[in-house]
């Protein structure tokens, strides 16, 4: 994963618990990296280690660390990253879902190293769509998913009602996700 990834989990710690337990967290995941570089590449392994050592100091299930940085990374790492980019691809949260495969193929114009996640809705109504979500990675990540529609719904002004239709860890091939909102 990107260094982008892993200074947004540093910021969303600091900013939630603090810089003392941000090192204690890399000391608990053996990270011995002092400043992650945006642009740089680093192995994923060192991302999930950061998250399981989040889950044992902060005491928190590692999907509920998961959900919450989902959230942040829209809301915070996204816009301040590439907000132009994150605006310019839709008015609506809906609107937003249906070009985020689009969306994928753009960042990784700036990110050439980047393994996105592929995204594909189908089942689209005015007020509903179901989120295919297929990545590389291990099953696990679609509590940080979760996150990341909650973050759109907020970003739009939209609260997303978010359901698991499917997933990895339980045998599909790919998660499935209903995602829903009031008229508006």
């Amino acid at each position: 994963m990107y260094g982008l990834v892993n200074k947004a989990i540093e910021q969303m710690v600091c900013r939630d618990h603090g810089e003392a337990v941000w090192q204690a967290i890399k000391r608990e995941a053996g990270v011995e990296v002092e400043a992650f570089v945006s642009n740089a590449a680093y192995p994923d392994d060192l991302t999930y280690r950061l998250v399981g050592a989040a889950s044992k100091v902060l005491q928190t299930p590692a999907e509920e660390i998961l959900s919450g940085f989902g959230e942040y990374w829209v809301l915070h790492t996204a816009l301040e990253s590439y907000g132009p980019l994150m605006r310019a691809h839709g008015k609506t949260a809906r609107e937003f879902l249906l070009k985020l495969p689009q969306f994928h193929a753009r960042v990784q114009m700036i990110f050439p190293e980047l393994r996105p996640p592929e995204f594909e809705c189908t089942d689209v109504t005015e007020r509903s769509l179901v989120l295919h979500y297929r990545t590389p990675r291990p099953a696990g990540l679609e509590p940080f998913v979760e996150g990341l529609l909650r973050g759109i719904g907020e970003m739009f002004d939209t609260p997303l009602a978010i359901r698991r239709l499917e997933d990895r860890a339980t045998g599909a091939d790919h998660s499935v996700f209903h995602v829903s909102w009031a008229a508006g």
